[in-house]
């Protein structure tokens, strides 16, 4: 059942109580049932919460506005990411969970991206696929080892490895934990993406109680 507090989201309670929650953050076009099945395959037992994007694009959800394909609306990006922060300790108090694994792809893996920068706090680390810089000039983040797996593709159209490369140095500066892997991909999920961060995620210390 789709729940509403100020995202229209899903919920599917957790089994094992060692595992950190997971925040999944669709794609453009994407919507809240559309990672829960790679949500589960990752992290088995994981509650999940995943939340729609609440920006429209020719009727295809977002998480934030861009100006043109690669190109953001730097100002939303902010606004977005820090809505999204409130729903996170809404959903938490709400439901009783933890601080969430953010899993991302593409437009979810940059606002999850922005989400570390602008309120690290909110995030107990994050998978991003195929993610970009969300911020030329991010601020002064302290990520304290925070966890982070990003994971490009070789002949990925729509993201430069330049631009890939930028977002590891961010997050590294800003304290993180940073693994990058470049697969022979495009922007599309492959397996080896799925196997990757599965693998990752049970490499990872137990989940703290909410």
């Amino acid at each position: 059942m789709t729940q509403a507090l100020s995202f229209t989201h899903r919920f599917q309670p957790g089994s094992n109580a060692g595992a950190a929650p997971l925040l999944l953050l669709h794609g453009t076009g994407g919507d809240e049932n559309d990672l829960l099945a790679l949500g589960a395959t990752l992290s088995p037992g994981a509650a999940l919460l995943s939340p729609r994007g609440q920006v429209l694009e020719h009727g295809m959800p977002r998480f934030f506005r861009r100006l043109a394909e690669g190109v953001f609306d730097e100002d939303d990006v902010r606004r977005r990411a820090l809505e999204l922060g409130a729903f996170i300790g809404e959903a938490r108090e709400h439901y009783g969970i933890g601080a969430p694994l953010a899993i991302g792809y593409s437009n979810g893996a940059n606002i999850a991206a922005a989400l570390l920068l602008l309120q690290p706090e909110a995030l107990a680390g994050a998978v991003l696929f195929r993610a970009m810089v969300p911020l030329a000039q991010p601020p002064a983040a302290k990520l304290a080892r925070t966890p982070v797996l990003i994971l490009s593709g070789k002949t990925d159209p729509i993201v430069p490895a330049s631009n890939s490369a930028k977002l590891c140095t961010q997050l590294i500066e800003a304290g993180a934990d940073v693994t990058h892997t470049i697969l022979p991909a495009g922007h599309q999920l492959s397996q080896a993406d799925v196997v990757l961060a599965r693998d990752w995620i049970a490499g990872l210390p137990q989940a703290k109680a909410a």
